[in-house]
């Protein structure tokens, strides 16, 4: 097997689709994971400016600790870096600070002729300078689409990685449009069963006042649609609305009602403990192009805790439309919450035993190999 250096998200957060499939193919192979080299320039915020130092001196972004020990086969560091360079002067510098970082890391963990994954399209330039056997370049959002992306400086990065890598894996079907078709492959996101579907006790901090509870958990960012929850919340005062995840909108973007919760981030181990436990699990989505490429972990987590979801309409959630209770309007949110109080709740997809995370990165395992 060959080993493997990967460019993601900053690890040990909540685990991204990226993650759940690296810390699995780890188990027979060396893993160098790169912490996030940033999609955007700073800008002249307290958060930004924070942020970008900590990228200047090589520091992770902080957050929610792993729930399990680093495997030893994994590697993980930090790298001094130039967030989202524009200039040819700035990729230049960007990239031979990231070699003069990396290279003897790799001699180090003595990686011959590794694979080389990047789930940031700002590692374009990187390509070639490890030696690598193949670069594959796995997309898990619609980057042109994504908050707080310098989308132009982004597109660019990205399309000088989709001619360099030797395979394409995209998380939804309309990512796959993106990209050429004869090196494209689809890689949807997967479920860790395991954990959401072995039977946990309710968090203590769940409401507890004889009243159903209706859940989200996730980045509380402007991809949510705070106007019908707005509506949703004021109109069934006779349920309880629990929030959960880091907020990435200043101010509180949540409805500020008695019956609305918001218990800030958790980490992904202790998930279950809530969504096992509430009545009803929420996808509140806008419709934007950002929605209309994702594939949310949160929809299989969701399905696999065995509670009802409500959800609005987005094309990945297709394959289980018929476990779900689609609404598009505060007044279809609300009917789907008096079904579900009849207890005429969806049953479990059939097929979700195939939607592991183990499945998905055995066929990735063997989908790597063939390179």
């Amino acid at each position: 097997m060959r080993d493997l250096i990967v460019f993601g998200e900053d690890f040990g957060g909540l685990p991204s689709s990226t993650q759940h499939l690296i810390t699995r193919l780890a188990d027979d192979r060396k893993v160098l994971w790169v912490n996030s080299i940033g999609l955007r320039q700073p800008r002249l915020n307290i958060h930004d400016i924070k942020r970008a130092l900590g990228k200047l001196v090589g520091r992770g972004k902080s957050g929610y600790q792993a729930a399990q020990p680093l495997k030893d086969n994994i590697t993980v560091v930090n790298v001094k870096t130039i967030p989202a360079p524009r200039s040819i002067f700035a990729r230049a510098m960007a990239k031979s600070m990231l070699l003069a970082q990396l290279r003897p890391v790799v001699e180090e963990l003595k990686m011959a002729r590794p694979i080389l994954w990047s789930s940031l399209p700002t590692t374009a330039d990187l390509c070639g300078g490890f030696n690598e056997s193949a670069v594959v370049y796995y997309c898990g959002d619609d980057f042109s689409a994504l908050a707080g992306v310098d989308h132009q400086v982004v597109n660019q990065h990205e399309q000088a990685l989709v001619a360099q890598a030797d395979i394409i894996l995209a998380a939804s079907p309309k990512l796959c449009q993106k990209f050429p078709m004869h090196k494209t492959h689809l890689l949807s996101h997967g479920v860790d069963l395991s954990l959401f579907q072995t039977p946990t006790a309710p968090a203590r901090d769940l409401p507890n006042n004889g009243k159903p509870t209706a859940g989200f958990y996730g980045s509380l960012s402007n991809w949510l649609d705070y106007n019908l929850l707005q509506q949703l919340c004021t109109l069934r005062t006779d349920w309880n609305f629990v929030f959960i995840g880091p907020q990435e909108i200043s101010p509180c973007p949540l409805p500020s009602l008695p019956n609305v919760y918001y218990l800030g981030p958790k980490a992904h181990s202790e998930l279950p403990s809530y969504s096992q436990h509430w009545q009803a699990s929420l996808l509140p989505f806008v419709a934007n192009d950002q929605i209309a490429s994702c594939s949310p972990l949160k929809l299989m987590e969701y399905l696999a805790a065995g509670q009802p979801v409500i959800s609005t309409y987005f094309p990945a959630l297709k394959p289980f439309q018929e476990n779900i209770h689609l609404a598009y309007d505060v007044a279809q949110f609300s009917a789907a919450l008096t079904l579900i109080e009849q207890n005429q709740s969806r049953v479990l997809p059939a097929h979700l035993e195939q939607e592991s995370w183990d499945n998905r990165s055995h066929h990735l395992s063997k989908l790597l190999e063939s390179l």
